[in-house]
């Protein structure tokens, strides 16, 4: 006991109350613990009947000595581990490799008996499993896989069929886009020199007509402010409304379809140019003629 705590013997005679103290007393038992510990680590690392080196016990060689012992056992334990899972693996891959070898002498005899249809029919069936990452799936299944996919197909084929059909519609629509910006920038078609004096002079003389006929109608409104008109000035006043009206609805229809005229042909536009300035005298006297009988 004096050696483990380090002290002569005679120091715990000068000491009694020391020795029968409670505390000192269970160090001193954990100290022996921890030594009598130590010392069967030690001799379990030495050969049978070799005796243990003497070294000089004290509280700081007790220390490293647990901790060496400690360090130590968990070193074995996991070393234990290790090797106890290396076992474990060895015998996996041994019984891996026999199950490998039953499984091909299986399979060989397998082949072996089959016909050259029904190993075609195994061929396709294992690189169907192995196309559908389902090595394990049933025939049943494929089929259903198989239904599925051909259902899927169908619908992919009738969208592409009127995709398609979209897409060549609209590249006809573009090229008849295309072909009439063409026409339109082409510098052969132009319109008349004078359309657009014509345009204004015929909406003048359509507003000149429209005044005409507003004040015509406010006369017609007042009668007592008009002179005593006998029957036959009535009747002259009706034939020249009736004749302002449709002179007005003429002008108003030529106005109007004038710019339908022009033709988007442009090798026929020449010939409706000719066509038009050879009207053009015609209805020149025709206006003047009109002018003059009222």
């Amino acid at each position: 006991m004096a050696r483990l705590q380090g002290q002569p013997s005679d120091s715990l005679q000068d000491q009694p109350a020391a020795i029968f103290s409670p505390s000192v007393a269970r160090i001193a038992a954990s100290t022996a613990r921890d030594w009598s510990y130590v010392d069967a680590w030690l001799a379990s690392k030495f050969p049978p009947g070799r005796p243990i080196p003497p070294f000089e016990r004290n509280q700081s060689t007790l220390e490293a000595l647990l901790a060496l012992a400690l360090a130590n056992e968990a070193a074995d334990d996991e070393r234990s581990h290790l090797a106890r899972a290396s076992a474990s693996a060895l015998r996996r891959l041994e019984q891996h490799d026999s199950n490998c070898r039953l499984r091909d002498t299986l399979t060989t005899c397998v082949q072996g008996g089959l016909t050259d249809e029904g190993s075609n029919a195994l061929d396709a069936l294992a690189n169907v499993a192995i196309r559908a990452a389902s090595p394990l799936a049933s025939p049943h299944d494929f089929g259903r896989d198989f239904v599925r996919l051909q259902a899927s197909l169908a619908e992919a084929e009738l969208m592409i069929s009127r995709l398609d059909l979209l897409r060549r519609h609209i590249d006809h629509e573009v090229d008849l886009g295309a072909e009439a910006l063409r026409a339109w920038q082409d510098h052969r078609f132009k319109p008349f020199p004078d359309t657009a004096r014509q345009n204004l002079e015929l909406q003048r003389k359509a507003k000149l007509l429209r005044s005409q006929l507003s004040d015509l109608r406010d006369r017609v409104r007042r009668p007592d402010g008009l002179p005593q008109l006998t029957i036959e000035d009535a009747a002259r006043l009706e034939h020249s409304i009736v004749a302002l009206l449709t002179r007005f609805r003429q002008l108003q229809a030529s106005t109007t379809s004038f710019g339908h005229r022009l033709s988007t042909d442009t090798g026929k536009a020449p010939g409706e140019e000719d066509s038009l300035r050879k009207q053009l005298p015609h209805a020149t006297l025709d206006v003047s003629s009109k002018r003059r009988d009222p």
